[in-house]
């Protein structure tokens, strides 16, 4: 490697000698002379003077002195940096994720992460679904939250069921009612959740055949609570978001339950950097307060 070239010359420089260059870098004299040779061969310049008092400088070897000393240093801290990422001691972990596990899953498991390995960051990309696949496949994430089935060139990781849940406002005719019932879906003004091309709620309208009279359309969760909160119509929302939430709603559980699949993704699980997997190992801690 030139690297290791670069090092012999510049303890050569350093130390007057070719042999204690190489009792330096655990190399035989041979060895080092046989470097400095190949770079004079390599780049067409004569590097020493070699006489029976040692060796001195040449002027070019003198002139590619400084920028051959930086190339080594810069080495020496990229190994450092490296080993540094084995021992965790630096790192960073982006993730793709939607607002409802950045709201009430990350917040606990990076907190739980952070207590051992303190010096890894992070960088959170919110998105929907397809949005989030696309960061993954193009490298832009290192994983990310998805709802499953994810694309089949991706690998995934099962985590749990997340119910979907009808909300209304407290005013509603069938605030009591014990389940939601599906053609009550057709009574009200529909605020439609939509996260990308995988639209479950979309799927629900199908599987049951009905077409709720759609007046809101958005990816956020938060303002339709906001909307419904308001009176301004219903809609379907999942229930990890549902959590803590400051407003004044009602969820029901649909008389014919509905779910969706929420997993993490990724390229390859056994490509990912050591503090990725690390993290993966804390994803227990999402449901912990």
């Amino acid at each position: 490697m030139n690297i290791q070239k670069y090092m012999a010359f510049v303890k050569a420089v350093e130390f007057g000698s070719f042999t204690k260059a190489a009792q330096s870098l655990d190399y035989t004299q041979s060895g080092i002379s046989r470097m400095i040779n190949d770079l004079e061969k390599e780049w067409g310049v004569f590097l020493f003077e070699r006489g029976r008092a040692g060796i001195n400088l040449t002027s070019d070897g003198l002139k590619l002195l400084p920028q051959l000393k930086r190339i080594c240093n810069e080495h020496e801290i990229l190994m450092k940096q490296i080993e540094d990422l084995h021992d965790m001691e630096a790192g960073m972990i982006r993730i793709g994720t939607f607002s409802s596990v950045a709201s009430h899953w990350l917040p606990n498991i990076i907190k739980m992460f952070k207590t051992d390995y303190l010096k890894i960051d992070f960088e959170l990309l919110l998105g929907d679904y397809s949005e989030i696949e696309s960061w993954i496949l193009n490298g832009r994430v290192d994983f990310g939250f998805v709802r499953l089935p994810s694309k089949a060139e991706l690998e995934t990781i099962f985590l749990e069921l997340d119910r979907l849940l009808v909300v209304i406002p407290e005013s509603h005719p069938l605030a009591n009612c014990k389940k939601f019932p599906i053609n009550g879906l057709l009574t009200s003004p529909f605020m439609l959740l939509e996260k990308g091309a995988k639209a479950e709620i979309s799927e629900i309208f199908e599987r049951h055949q009905i077409s709720p009279q759609v007046n809101f359309t958005t990816w956020d969760d938060y303002a339709i609570m906001s909307m419904v909160e308001n009176g301004l119509g219903i809609s379907i929302l999942p229930e990890l978001i549902l959590q803590r939430i400051p407003h004044k709603i009602i969820a029901k559980e649909l008389e014919v339950p509905a779910f969706r699949h929420i997993g993490i993704a990724m390229r390859e699980q056994k490509s990912l950097s050591l503090a990725s997997k690390k993290f993966l190992e804390y994803l227990s801690y999402r449901n912990r307060e």
